[in-house]
């Protein structure tokens, strides 16, 4: 009997697509090479890269990242227009998606037409692109709203048509984790046929759901990376990567190393600055004040590190502050070449809280240096 062995998980990211409908965000075609290049460089298996309907500009950057010969499988986004998937090929992918609308909200709503119309569009459409012998993925908008049933005969119609996955979008951010896990489930024991999730953040779950939709079975997850897309955003890449890793145990090869610096790079390239607490990537995740949490990373990081900093281009920071114990400002001190004794420590250490309680941040080596002196003068 071979080993069960699990199904490989498959990165789409997004950041051209979705990341750059962030409200006010525009890539130069530059930036998008450089972006797409450092993306596969790093391992990602799929760049969806942009909407070639959107005119001539956008054709011609898609046509750019075309041309660079990645690994990586661009696909483009599409609404279920043959135009639309026209200008696609007329682009140079080989892959699209084709998204619809399938919950009764949209459907009445915003495209004011019934069940039929939709399943008649995907029908047109899939046609359309499979003759073309084109990878396709067929983009549920708004699934999280969606009647499961429904869900189940679009998907059955798209597998009968040769369509190569479905995308289940949480397309307002609205699902938790259990419910994400419930439904796409529903939709895996139901079709045979790949699914992919694409989750946003407006609750603030859009990693976990990710997580959670692997978890009940699709294969495809979409990310941007630091998170960027419309309204609170996205699954962040180097989350769903790092989670998948540490809380699930299923590592994609991708080199995580360069993280930090990707992260620097799409938050240059968007004029969105990457907070410092930022999970993963932020600046200042992996520094350290609380006297008790210091002191055990000092004696062995992984008493509260989870992973490495450097895993993902990043450094251990031990700060001096408010919260500080005897332990941290020697090590500290010491790198200064600066030894002191418990006692010597723990009095100074009542100067060090004073300052950070008075100036409300932590202390520079140049602070620490001139309590110091002024301390061993008063001795």
């Amino acid at each position: 009997m071979s080993e069960y062995a699990e199904p490989q998980i498959i990165i789409d990211d997004t950041t051209l697509r979705d990341g750059e409908q962030t409200a006010g965000v525009v890539f130069s075609r530059e930036e998008k090479i450089r972006i797409a290049r450092m993306l596969d460089e790093i391992g990602v298996g799929e760049l969806e890269c942009g909407i070639p309907a959107m005119g001539r500009e956008e054709q011609a950057s898609v046509r750019a990242l075309v041309d660079l010969g990645l690994q990586a499988r661009l696909i483009t986004w599409n609404r279920a227009v043959i135009a639309d998937i026209q200008a696609s090929i007329d682009s140079g992918v080989q892959a699209v998606d084709i998204s619809l609308s399938v919950s009764d909200v949209h459907i009445k709503h915003k495209l004011r037409k019934d069940r039929h119309w939709v399943k008649e569009q995907l029908k047109t459409a899939l046609g359309f692109a499979k003759q073309r012998d084109l990878y396709v993925s067929v983009g549920g908008e708004d699934a999280s709203r969606a009647d499961p049933d429904f869900l189940v005969e679009l998907m059955s119609i798209a597998r009968s048509l040769g369509a190569d996955r479905f995308r289940f979008c949480d397309t307002l951010g609205i699902l938790d984790p259990f419910t994400t896990y419930d439904k796409v489930r529903y939709l895996a024991e139901r079709v045979d046929l790949d699914l992919e999730v694409h989750t946003h953040d407006d609750l603030g779950m859009a990693t976990a759901n990710a997580i959670a939709g692997i978890r009940a079975g699709a294969r495809f997850v979409n990310t941007t990376v630091n998170g960027l897309g419309e309204r609170a955003g996205n699954a962040a890449l180097e989350e769903v990567v790092m989670a998948l890793k540490y809380a699930c145990g299923i590592d994609l090869s991708i080199d995580t190393g360069r993280f930090f610096e990707l992260s620097r790079l799409v938050g240059q390239a968007s004029c969105r600055p990457v907070p410092e607490w930022k999970a993963v990537v932020g600046e200042k995740v992996f520094s350290h004040e609380s006297g008790l949490h210091a002191d055990g990373v000092i004696k062995s990081p992984g008493n509260y590190e989870g992973y490495d900093p450097a895993e993902v281009g990043l450094n251990r920071h031990m700060v001096i502050g408010k919260h500080s114990g005897s332990h941290g400002l020697q090590e500290r001190l010491g790198r200064l070449g600066i030894y002191l004794g418990d006692a010597d420590a723990a009095r100074l250490l009542e100067q060090v809280r004073g300052m950070a309680q008075v100036s409300k941040r932590a202390l520079s080596d140049l602070d620490l240096v001139r309590l110091y002196d002024n301390d061993r003068k008063v001795a």
